[in-house]
């Protein structure tokens, strides 16, 4: 349940004034390349005895292929000039994000003929695929085995990813927000309208019963248990029975979450659970975001939505976290931290060691349940997605972590190139104080994802829009 498999339509397609045998040359070289990579695809070798989409008359055939297949994206390389309306109609039956390519040509032959033209046939497809309204991303005409088109085409999986787990994407709602919460109202039915994203509700009386019903599976509960214990997680001032609370919590919302296939989870995790459970949901949020469900804090809708996209824009096995951003540095400028009661997961701990879940020690309750560790730095994406009167975007910056002073729940200080721009932005833009973040470098993705998302603006702070631009150009290569 972790990412979505994303499976590519490879759609090859040439002109017939060209040469044949050097088309079907490239289609061989770029079939290796993409199995080289370990990318699951679907070709066109049931079409025609070529296997390379050049007539008008075959797109029908060519679409039911790919829709049988249940392909996730289309990457149609140019393996010469190409077939500009046959892709335009391809692309808009199959309705999934596309990636347009061309391996760059090599010098005219002695006698001055050329074998391909595949740049020329790339801006002729790119402008028939506006005029059908089909948003596709592209990578710079280039060779085969150039880093140049191995950085775009994996930059292309991560947003074919996040995009194809954005849309229809099903947000576990437990309980209403919290009263005080008026940052994380959303618009449900905008959300539906737009982008076909489903809130599946519950109720916290629900959630009591079925906790309730699942100690009595004691053996189910004791194994949950055991496998705390047996991970080294450490309950400080927390007795055995409320332990196994926490355990049955964990398991009826995995359950539940399989049961209606959810992709995300917003809880209100105070202060309803506390008084009918006597815990915090903290480290079971933490628990199933490691699974690969996100979890996210007082019932932001937006903010798994937010943690859906990172986790699929990356290739990272490590999960993403969900965070306030809560305070500056007291002596770097640039720095910030984020914090949130104990929802990041135990397996990003720095030091295990040290870990313990504990009790709240903000909210008056101090019930327990709260994970305690600072977690791992490195390189990180710190994004959110979220709107205001219809206007969506999607905040992306690049940080890394750094060291700061301890404090409880789970945290971790992260340092930026311009912290006050940052600031600036979640100010100004439609964005609350809540962020999920994974540790690696996805602000590429992210900006391209946005491409296959109708009505959301990517907004870049660091790289900025030029800086990615010139990532996916290879300028740096």
């Amino acid at each position: 349940m972790k990412k979505k498999n994303i499976k590519i339509g490879l759609a090859p397609t040439r002109r017939n004034v060209f040469s044949v045998e050097d088309s079907l040359k490239y289609k061989k070289l770029i079939e290796e390349k993409l199995k080289s990579w370990g990318v699951d695809f679907v070709n066109l070798d049931n079409l025609n005895e070529e296997g390379l989409l050049f007539n008008r008359l075959e797109v029908g055939r060519a679409a039911r292929i790919f829709k049988e297949a249940e392909v996730n994206a289309l990457f149609v390389p140019h393996v010469n000039f190409g077939t500009e309306d046959a892709v335009a109609k391809l692309a808009k039956a199959v309705g999934k994000p596309v990636l347009l390519w061309g391996p760059r040509d090599e010098a005219p032959l002695p006698d001055g003929t050329r074998l391909r033209d595949t740049q020329c046939g790339l801006f002729a497809t790119s402008k028939i695929l506006m005029r059908y309204g089909v948003p596709f991303s592209y990578i710079v005409n280039s060779r085969v085995d150039s880093p140049v088109f191995e950085r775009g085409f994996k930059v292309f999986m991560g947003a074919a990813r996040a995009a194809n787990a954005f849309l229809n994407a099903r947000i576990g709602q437990i309980s209403t927000r919290p009263g005080d919460f008026y940052t994380v109202i959303v618009n449900e039915g905008e959300l539906l309208e737009r982008w076909g994203i489903e809130t599946v509700p519950i109720t916290l009386v629900d959630v009591e019963k079925r906790v309730f019903d699942k100690l009595k599976d004691k053996r189910a509960v004791d194994e949950e248990v055991n496998s705390f214990n047996e991970r080294g997680i450490k309950f400080k001032d927390i007795d055995s029975d409320t332990v196994k609370r926490i355990a049955a919590l964990k398991l009826v919302l995995l359950d539940w979450a399989k049961e209606e296939n959810l992709s995300a989870i917003a809880i209100q995790c105070w202060n309803a659970l506390q008084l009918s459970l006597g815990i915090v949901p903290c480290f079971v949020d933490s628990e199933l975001t490691s699974l690969g469900i996100p979890v996210v804090c007082e019932t932001d809708i937006n903010g798994a939505l937010t943690s859906i996209l990172l986790q699929n824009a990356s290739f990272t096995e490590l999960p993403t976290f969900f965070a306030d951003l809560t305070i500056r540095h007291p002596e770097d400028e640039n720095s910030e931290l984020l914090w949130h009661c104990g929802p990041f997961p135990y397996e990003l701990a720095k030091d295990r060691e040290k870990a313990f879940v504990g009790k709240h020690f903000i909210l008056p309750s101090h019930a327990p349940g709260t994970g305690n560790w600072e977690i791992r730095g490195g390189d990180l994406t710190v994004a959110r997605f979220d709107g205001v009167r219809g206007e969506y975007s999607l905040f992306m910056g690049h940080a890394e972590g750094t060291t700061g002073p301890f404090t409880l729940g789970t945290y971790l200080w992260i340092r930026v190139k311009n912290w006050p721009l940052w600031e600036e932005k979640f100010i100004y833009g439609p964005y609350i104080h809540h962020v999920a973040a994974v540790h690696e470098k996805v602000a590429y993705s992210l900006y391209e994802a946005t491409r296959f998302i109708p009505g959301l603006k990517p907004d870049p702070v660091d790289p900025d829009e030029g800086e990615i631009k010139s990532y996916l150009r290879g300028e740096d290569l």
